[in-house]
């Protein structure tokens, strides 16, 4: 083979590697930094889905995401202070009344008043409840509300008979009291069970009894 001969096998074989383009080594250098970028995003949602659901799990029920929102007590809680059951007032009927960790109270009588608070900014509220039996008893409840699908509504219930020989219904009286054999009303056992927070308050002004302490 001639020394010409290899020389141009020679130039032929470099030739097939065509050399790259400025352009070239620009457009490859942009796919990087592009490829770069779209990584350091991904990388820095996920960081920040995991913060928050970090912050959801550390917060608890009080998380405010609007997918733990219940919308059936949403709207009980827009429609506060009205209760579902305000037309039912001295309405002759059998009741349900829910206690927790107890059998449920069952009673035909009447719902004498019911009070919540005029609006619940954390989304927690109460709603107390004062019924009378056929039968002369009283019940009173009170429910604990959440806004909240994670925060369990909580129910207490206590009946109060009049009888001096139901002793687990009457409240403990003073020895004074008991001197003065001064039987206990279900006045006193309301007062008993609801105290006088605001809420208790406004439920027995809706009464035609009266709870103020006379001074003379």
């Amino acid at each position: 083979m001639s020394a010409e001969r290899t020389e141009e096998i020679s130039e032929s074989r470099v030739s097939s590697n065509p050399p790259v383009s400025e352009d070239g080594r620009n457009s490859d250098t942009t796919r990087n930094l592009v490829a770069a970028g779209d990584a350091t995003r991904d990388e820095a949602a996920a960081t920040r889905n995991e913060t928050a659901r970090r912050e959801t799990a550390r917060d608890g029920e009080h998380g405010s995401a609007a997918s733990e929102v219940s919308l059936t007590k949403l709207r009980m809680q827009n429609r506060l202070p009205a209760l579902e059951d305000d037309a039912e007032v001295g309405v002759q009927k059998e009741h349900v009344v829910t206690r927790d960790n107890k059998a449920d109270l069952r009673f035909t009588g009447v719902l004498l008043a019911s009070a919540a608070p005029a609006s619940a900014p954390k989304g927690r509220w109460q709603e107390y409840r004062i019924y009378q039996t056929n039968g002369g008893k009283h019940v009173f409840s009170k429910v604990a509300r959440s806004v909240l699908e994670a925060g369990n509504d909580t129910h207490e219930a206590e009946v109060f008979d009049p009888s001096p020989s139901s002793v687990p219904s009457q409240l403990i009286r003073s020895a004074r009291e008991i001197a003065q054999a001064r039987p206990l009303t279900w006045m006193d056992a309301a007062v008993g069970f609801f105290g006088y927070d605001p809420l208790a308050k406004a439920l027995y002004r809706k009464l035609s009894v009266r709870f103020e302490e006379r001074v003379n």
